[in-house]
Parts: structure tokens; C-alpha cells; sequence
């Protein structure tokens, strides 16, 4: 906490310095045409690294102020053209045309997720995609990490609409770390039916980096980083944001979000609220599925400012959900849900009706998660070309699990986990075509048990490392590498019981320790090397090589307790070594007029992989830990071995000429995860998700009629294949069969006479014919027998339409 105050300290300093000193802010000015000379009236110019931009306006005029001498990546983009990315030198004021080309193929993001400087993503040398909002929009999806796994080598694991963790090339939880304002989101993200808190409204586009390449945010990240970018920049003098409305039919989600933020002055500022709520979901075998509903209510707030000196932005997000756990407990006549319900003060079950499926009403057992986040942005400038940026965060996350129906008030389990997190980075000048930045960043962590009701014990976590990254690019080739140094410590607390359970201060006669103290500590140096080289002007091929290392988490170490959502009974152990990871990848990117094509293949080794298996008695039954009698959860353990990780993913884009406005989209995702060295029913890692293929027909077309503009229609296949590669050792994992979802939408916008939006319409299908299926990767797959079909588990979501409806808001 010290050196956290010191940094500020330091951080005012300098600020102060910059802003009273002579600091040679320059400025970027222009006009964005078409290629007839046409303004293009509110086109999109942005320098990502200064996180500063502007929008043309109705001459397709543009300027960008309080720029410090240097040269930048610019992008330019507009919807229906192609994205501009160029290398513009600003010394003083400087002029700059932009001409955009319309086209059918529109994706020529920059990005900045583990780069030194921003990048193209299609010369990026790591593994990088990127999509944004409105892409989102398209789609169906119940939260953040449902809405990206469309991108190749991305899916989710779940634990019913609510809660989904994201899984990169088979790997997940501690292993990827989750980005949001700048800061590495914490929150328990170890156990299974933990989701990522963060507000899937307020984001305007997320980056997933594949691969341990991501230096620049140390442990953890060995699968890769999910960068979620709240908000672009916005232009000066202007007032802008948009209000939000969709509604679901399978599980009624209503949802409502609203934000508006402006400049002026280069003092910005920005505020939103986000409010939804759903009740249980449905398919063709479970009927309503118990206790499957959530509620959301969410807002933040951002207030900073863009000066000579640099920028300093101060953000508040507060994410508050309460949702139901089902465990998917049934009657044996009639293999119905049943409910626990308070009957005279006893205990009781009664068989679920669909009533009560209809229900926005809190249920037992559930979840509430309150997550506030509080963040100190900082980009500070000098005359030399270089700068250093300062990123501050404070978390608070408060998660706590109600399963007593007799006193639905009074939290079992109850984790309050503290997060201080700090990132000091430095961006050198350029020096002879080399981008260099080096860095320092880390975190201190307590978590606190607050319930009745123990899994984890009390710890305290303190997290650094240090990194150097640097690229350059030539005509042909841009190669970027680096290394990073990491060290991790955990002290845990000892916690005892008496007979009855409860926490005592000591041992106590008839009681036991849950969990002894221990103080560990984990070190490693990683790095990596890649290189992207120019085979064509079309043609794109990349190498990159990596070492990964992650340090166990806490739940890995030291469970001792009943994990609620994920029906199991967990002991964690203490003799874990941390997971080091060497990982290759080859990629090439083709690129025509009508024609774009991304493939990728990998092969990840790792070292003392962790993963979690079931414990059986000596009869060969499912091991059923005392303290656990009365509810029967199985018990499992954490457990190690030298794992590899190897397949790719292949995107194509087709637009047949002369049919432009005819989209054919195929993604295919593979990945096989094995053991080293054990047998049959050890040989394949667990939990590792199906082989997929999404094949989409979209139409679209710029224009229609007098007052519709951005006009599509889609069908999708979304096609799952069997995974049979299990790890069947124990009972821990059972295969699962193919599966194909039907999909669809329509989308437009209505404008008025000027031309100006005034409304977007987005309407989505998904499942159109109700198929029934279990995702390999949800959870609930593995709840109770439904004794009457003789159906093991839970089934994914049936048919859902979905209507959403956005206004913008333009105030100058």
C-alpha cells in the first residue's frame, strides 16, 4: 500500500512538472473523403495509443488537438468502408487527407492488447482478434464472454445464461487474464460458476490475444488476454451517447442501458446504467429450468481530461448481480425440478411449476455479486518523443451464496476480496525504426471470509513483475519480442472449527483445522519472439514463439469446503508447482478485394498443467466427504501432470463478385488436449470443448430506400461436433454428441431527411428449431438424473428471439 502512495505521490509530481512546463503539443488536421472527393460526413479518426480522436464533419473536416510531437498509427474508419491505418509524423500542426475506399471486406483493426505500440491487426506478429459493438449487437448472447466466442478459438464455459468463463484454445480460468480500463478484473475468477463482472452494455470493442505472448501483464495471462475497451475517445465539442433496449423471449430478458459522455474543452467526461433482468430459461426436455433467472443493475462514471501534458481519466464502475445457482434436483415420479421451500419453519421440497419458471423473483439457493471498481488512467507526455503511463486500480469484490431456506437472508459462503492493482510503463522515443517499452506491474490482494460457510481460507497475495518489449518494422518484416520477470506470494491463514462447524479463534475440543497457514512464493522469467513477413501485398505470414508460467491460485492450493455451483465437494493441494508453457504459432493472412482468409496452427506445451479430478473410496464409488453427508457432493482434487495442447482455426470471408453485397463466413476452431505419459482414461485433458464450424450467408446493402441505411439479413449454422476425447479416469468426465443450432437476423438503421440515425433495429434468432443439446463445456451437464427419460444433467437454451432497439444521442 506504501509504494502505491508513493507512486501517486510521484505520479502528481510529474503531472505537475509536465503541465507547468513547455511541452511542444502539436495538432492533426484534415479532411476524410471518399475516393470521388465526397466529405464523409462523421468518419472516425483516432490515434489508439494517445486514446484521442475526432469525427469529420459535414465538410469531412477533422481536427485533433494537444498532440505531442511524434509519429503514430492513425485509423480512419467508417462503416462501409475500408479502415485506413497510417503512420502519420505530427510536429506543430499538422495536415493530413484521408481518402476511404468503399468496400465489401470493412476489418482492418488496430490494435493495442500486448504490443508496444498500436499495430494492424493483420501485420500484429502474436495471435490477435478484435471485434466491436455493433458486431455484438448482431448476435444473441446473455453476457460479456457469450457475446465474443463467435471469434475463432474462443468459447465458454457455463453454468446456465448467466455465468460464462471464457476459454482460449482449451485453456481457461486463472489461466486468461480479463482486461477492463486498463486494469486486470478480479473477482474469484477461480471457481466455475464465477462470470466476468463486467457490464456487457458499456463496451465498445474487445481484443483476445491467443497465446502466452501477452508480456506486458505477467501471470496468468499463459493462455492469453481479453482487453475489454469501454469507450472510444470522443471528439471535442461534442456530446454523445445512445440509449438501449432488448428484450428475450426464451427466458424474458429485459434489459434497458443508457450512457452519455462529451468533451469539451479536453474535459471529458462520461456516465451510464445498465438494467437487467431474466427469469429462468427453457428448452424442449427440462422444461423451465429452475432457478436459472438473474438480475443485473449496473452504472459508472468517468470524468478527465486531454491536455498538452497528456491526459489523466479517474473511472468509477459499480456491477451488482444476484442470480440463482441450479443444481437441478428433481422428483423421481415425475422428474420434475423441485424447490427447497420454508414450510412452518421446517425445511421442505415442492415440484417446480411453470409459474414459478416465469418468475423474476429471487429464489433459493443464489448468488449476489458486488463488484466496485475504481480507476486512475494516466498518459504523460515530454518533448524527447517518449512517455509514461500510469494506470491505478482499486476492486472490491463482495460474493456471497444463500442456500438456507429458512434464512434466505444469511449468506453460507462469503468472500470479500480486496484488489490494489499498479501498472508503470515507460514508451521510448523511437530510435532508429525501434519501438521500445518497458514496464513494472502488479498487484497486492486480501480475501476475507464473511459467512458461515468455508471453500478458501483468509490469504494475502502480493504480485510483481517487470517486462521490456520491443518491435520494429521494415519494408517486408515487423518483428517484435521481449522478456518478463514475475514473483508471486501467497500467506494463507489458518482457520478452525468447533463441532457445530463454526469459525473459533483456536482448535477447540471436537472441532478441526479446515486450513493450515503457509507462505509460498513462485517466481519465473518468460519471453517471446515473433515476426510477420509481407510474402505479397496481399499475402501476410506470421511466426511467433513463447514461454508462458502461472503460479497456482488459492482454490488450487487450499479448498477445503463444498463448492455450491459446481455440485462437488473440492480439497485443493498444497504441493503444486506453478504451469510453465512454451507455445508456437504460424499464421498466414490473405487479403483481396473480395476475398479474406486468417489461419492459424498451435502447439502449446505445459508443464505441470492443473487440473481437477474426482476421488473415488475404496470400493470405487464417488468419494463422499464427512462434513458433506447430508448433501452428498462428491469429493475432487486438484491434481498435475505435463500436458499438451495443440489445432487452429481457419477464417474465410467470401464475397462472390459481382453479387458485393453476398457475405459467406466460415470459422472453424480445433483443439486436442492430451497428457504425457498415463493411460487410456488419463490420456486426454479434461473439459477440453468440441471442434466448431460456423458457417454464415449475410446480405447486406448500404442503402434502401429513403430511410434505411446499414441493412442486413443472415442465417447461420452453428455446427458442434462430438468430443469423445475425455478424461474418463475417476468418473470426472463423460463424453458428449454433436450437435447443429439453426440462426438468423435482420438489422437496420432508420434515418431521417438529413440523414442522421435515429434509430437503429437489430431482431436475432437463435435455435429456430428448438433443438434440444448439452454444450460439452456447460457445467450443468452434470447434474442429477432425471430418473423418468433416464437424461443425466441440465440441457442448454431452446429457441429465443431477440428485438434490440438503440438510439443515438448527438448534442453539440
Amino acid at each position: 500500500m506504501r509504494s502505491l502512495l508513493l507512486l501517486c505521490g510521484l505520479l502528481c509530481l510529474t503531472i505537475f512538472t509536465a503541465s507547468a512546463g513547455n511541452i511542444n503539443a502539436g495538432k492533426l488536421k484534415g479532411k476524410i473523403t471518399d475516393e470521388q472527393n465526397v466529405p464523409l460526413t462523421g468518419a472516425v479518426i483516432s490515434i489508439p495509443d494517445l486514446h484521442v480522436g475526432a469525427t469529420a464533419d459535414s465538410n469531412g473536416d477533422y481536427v485533433i488537438s494537444n498532440i505531442p510531437q511524434g509519429k503514430y498509427l492513425v485509423e480512419v474508419r467508417m462503416l462501409s468502408y475500408a479502415n485506413i491505418t497510417e503512420a502519420v509524423t505530427i510536429s506543430g500542426v499538422t495536415t493530413h487527407d484521408f481518402k476511404l475506399k468503399e468496400t465489401v471486406l470493412e476489418r482492418n483493426e488496430v490494435v493495442i492488447t500486448g504490443t508496444s505500440l498500436a499495430t494492424e491487426e493483420r501485420k500484429s506478429v502474436t495471435p490477435i482478434q478484435s471485434i466491436r459493438m455493433k458486431q455484438l449487437q448482431e448476435n444473441i448472447s446473455t453476457n460479456i464472454i457469450d457475446a465474443i466466442t463467435k471469434l475463432p478459438g474462443v468459447s465458454q464455459l457455463t453454468t446456465g445464461p448467466a455465468v460464462s468463463k471464457p476459454i482460449i484454445r482449451g485453456l481457461g480460468y486463472n489461466r486468461i487474464i480479463t482486461l477492463n480500463d486498463g486494469v486486470r478484473q478480479e473477482g474469484q475468477q477461480w471457481g466455475d460458476e464465477h462470470g466476468i463482472e463486467i457490464d456487457d452494455y458499456n463496451v465498445s470493442r474487445i481484443e483476445v490475444l491467443k497465446g502466452p505472448a501477452s508480456l506486458a501483464y505477467g501471470s496468468d495471462a499463459l493462455a492469453g488476454v481479453i482487453n475489454i475497451i469501454s469507450d472510444d475517445p470522443l471528439p471535442e465539442g461534442k456530446i454523445r451517447g445512445n440509449v438501449t433496449a432488448n428484450y428475450q423471449t426464451n427466458n424474458g430478458q429485459e434489459a434497458i442501458h443508457a450512457q452519455l459522455g462529451g468533451n469539451n474543452n479536453g474535459i471529458v467526461w462520461n456516465g451510464y446504467y445498465t438494467g437487467k433482468r431474466a427469469h429462468d430459461y427453457k428448452n424442449p426436455y427440462d422444461g423451465y429450468v429452475f432457478d436459472s433467472r438473474y438480475h443485473n443493475n449496473n452504472f459508472g462514471a468517468t470524468i478527465g481530461m486531454n491536455k498538452k501534458w497528456g491526459s489523466s481519466k479517474l473511472s468509477f464502475t459499480s456491477f451488482n448481480q444476484i442470480l440463482g445457482i441450479s443444481e437441478g434436483e428433481r422428483d423421481s415420479a415425475t422428474g420434475k425440478f423441485i424447490k427447497a421451500v420454508d414450510d412452518n419453519g421446517v425445511p421442505g421440497e415442492a415440484i417446480v411449476t411453470d409459474d414459478d419458471g416465469r418468475s423474476y423473483s429471487r429464489a433459493t439457493p443464489s448468488q449476489q455479486i458486488n463488484h466496485q471498481k475504481l480507476v486512475w488512467a494516466n498518459n504523460l507526455y515530454f518533448n524527447n518523443g517518449g512517455r509514461i503511463g500510469l494506470t491505478l486500480g482499486y476492486q472490491q469484490n463482495s460474493r456471497k451464496e444463500f442456500e438456507d431456506v429458512l434464512n434466505p437472508t444469511t449468506p453460507g459462503l462469503s468472500f470479500l476480496l480486496k484488489t490494489y492493482s499498479y501498472d508503470l510503463k515507460y514508451f521510448f522515443p523511437v530510435w532508429k525504426g525501434w519501438q521500445v517499452t518497458s514496464g513494472i506491474n502488479g498487484m497486492v490482494q486480501h480475501n476475507e471470509n464473511k459467512g458461515n460457510e468455508f471453500l478458501i481460507p483468509d490469504y494475502n497475495l502480493f504480485d510483481i513483475g517487470g517486462y521490456a518489449i520491443a518491435k520494429k518494422d521494415w519494408k517486408r518484416w515487423s518483428v517484435s519480442g521481449g522478456l518478463r520477470y514475475n514473483y508471486r506470494k501467497i500467506t494463507s491463514d489458518a482457520l478452525y472449527t468447533d463441532s457445530s462447524g463454526e469459525r473459533t479463534s483456536g482448535p477447540v475440543a471436537g472441532g478441526e483445522q479446515r486450513f493450515q497457514q503457509f507462505n509460498t512464493s513462485f517466481s519465473n522469467i518468460s519471453g517471446s519472439l515473433g515476426a510477420s513477413y509481407a510474402l505479397t501485398e496481399k499475402t501476410i505470414l506470421k511466426f511467433n514463439f513463447a514461454s508462458g508460467f502461472r503460479a497456482p491460485n488459492i482454490a488450487e492450493l487450499s479448498a477445503n469446503g463444498v463448492h455450491e455451483g459446481t455440485i462437488r465437494y473440492e480439497y485443493g493441494n498444497l504441493g503444486l508447482k506453478p504451469e510453465t508453457s512454451f507455445q508456437g504459432d504460424i499464421g498466414i493472412n490473405w487479403s483481396s478485394d473480395h476475398v479474406q482468409i486468417n489461419g492459424a496452427v498451435f502447439y502449446n506445451h505445459i508443464q505441470n498443467f492443473i487440473y481437477i479430478r474426482k476421488l473415488l473410496n475404496a470400493s470405487g464409488k464417488d468419494s463422499i466427504p464427512e462434513q458433506n453427508n447430508d448433501q452428498g457432493y462428491p469429493a475432487f482434487i486438484y491434481d498435475q501432470t505435463n500436458a499438451t495442447l495443440y489445432g487452429g482455426e481457419l477464417y474465410v470471408d467470401l464475397h462472390p463478385h459481382p453479387f458485393d453485397w453476398l457475405h459467406l463466413e466460415n470459422t472453424f476452431s480445433y483443439v486436442r488436449g492430451v497428457t504425457s505419459n498415463n493411460t487410456d482414461s488419463t490420456h486426454n485433458l479434461p473439459y477440453i470443448p468440441a471442434a466448431r464450424w460456423l458457417i454464415e450467408l449475410r446480405a447486406q446493402q448500404k442503402k434502401m430506400g429513403s430511410f434505411l441505411r446499414n441493412v442486413y439479413a443472415k442465417v447461420g449454422v452453428d455446427i458442434n461436433f462430438a468430443q469423445n476425447n475425455v478424461f474418463t479416469a475417476y468418473n470426472t468426465e463423460t463424453a458428449s454428441p454433436g450437435y447443429t443450432l439453426l440462426n438468423a437476423g435482420v438489422g437496420m438503421d432508420f434515418v431521417g431527411k438529413k440523414q442522421n440515425t435515429l434509430f437503429t433495429l437489430t431482431l436475432a434468432a437463435q435455435n429456430l428449431t428448438d433443438v434440444a443439446y448439452q454444450n460439452h463445456l456447460s457445467r450443468l451437464r452434470y447434474a442429477d438424473i432425471n430418473y423418468v427419460t433416464g437424461r443425466q444433467g441440465i440441457f442448454n437454451m431452446g429457441r429465443s428471439f431477440s428485438i434490440t432497439v438503440s438510439v443515438p444521442l448527438d448534442i453539440k
